[in-house]
């Protein structure tokens, strides 16, 4: 059992952020202290949204009392995803320092294709120039890796080349989600050995799966079990509003790992 600290945003219904990872990490037996950035009624591509950024000064002051509780000392990760602004990614590089013990995975929620960035710049540039050099894991999607490294990721090649490149300059393991696996395929990429996890292409997939995903990295999930979980809650969850992790947690917890492919012509 693992006890992880999560700093992202928090939905009073549906599943993601905080709202996504936490439930899936407790089905599974681990524990975790939240830190919510926004505060929202659901997520944003619903018609109807309420909620507000979470002060910083707040969150700050709920880590440090948490950390003087003594709820801190046995954390073994710590997960940050949705940062808002600049100071929320100072806030996460305050945390990640004063927890140097502890498995750092960043999940850099900057945009995605088609759309692009939907957070400030500055908050983007923070991110990648202060946030990701700290981390020993991060799990950039496709767009995410692009903009962090200004390279293409079209084909699964160019997602390994432009991933060594920011694992080798700003020290951690990469693991790309929405890898491009071509014909209909997706999954994810592991830079450090330069393995694929296929999955086909599904339409109808709910949000948060980004979520879950690094929740399960940073729990030190091994990844092909941790990839298992994901495609079974995937599979369970296609063309519902939410994703369905209480409804069908006997399916999913239970899961068995998914295999991978190396990626031929690569040096490892």
């Amino acid at each position: 059992m693992a006890h992880i600290l999560i700093l992202s945003s928090w939905v009073a219904h549906g599943h993601v952020g905080l709202s996504a990872a936490t439930p899936v990490l407790q089905a599974l037996g681990h524990r975790v202290t939240q830190l919510p950035t926004v505060v929202l009624s659901n997520h944003a591509a619903w018609p109807h949204v309420a909620g507000a950024r979470v002060p910083v000064d707040q969150i700050a002051a709920m880590a440090d009392a948490a950390q003087a509780n003594g709820w801190l000392r046995d954390v073994d990760a710590v997960l940050t995803g949705y940062l808002p602004t600049a100071d929320h990614v100072a806030l996460a590089v305050r945390l990640l320092d004063d927890l140097p013990d502890a498995r750092k995975v960043v999940d850099p929620v900057l945009g995605d294709a088609p759309k692009g960035l939907y957070i400030a710049e500055d908050a983007a540039r923070a991110i990648r120039d202060d946030l990701v050099p700290r981390a020993d894991i991060v799990t950039p999607n496709a767009f995410e890796l692009s903009w962090l490294t200004g390279q293409d990721v079209g084909s699964v090649a160019q997602a390994l080349s432009a991933a060594r490149t920011l694992g080798p300059r700003l020290g951690p393991r990469v693991l790309v989600t929405s890898a491009p696996a071509g014909d209909g395929q997706t999954g994810v990429l592991d830079s450090g050995d330069a393995t694929l996890f296929a999955t086909p292409h599904r339409d109808g997939v709910p949000n948060g799966v980004g979520d879950v995903f690094s929740a399960l990295v940073a729990a030190g999930v091994p990844l092909p079990q941790a990839m298992g979980h994901l495609q079974a809650l995937i599979d369970a969850s296609l063309g519902a509003d939410h994703l369905r992790i209480a409804e069908t947690a006997a399916d999913w917890t239970g899961a068995a790992p998914l295999t991978h492919t190396h990626i031929t012509g690569t040096e490892t």
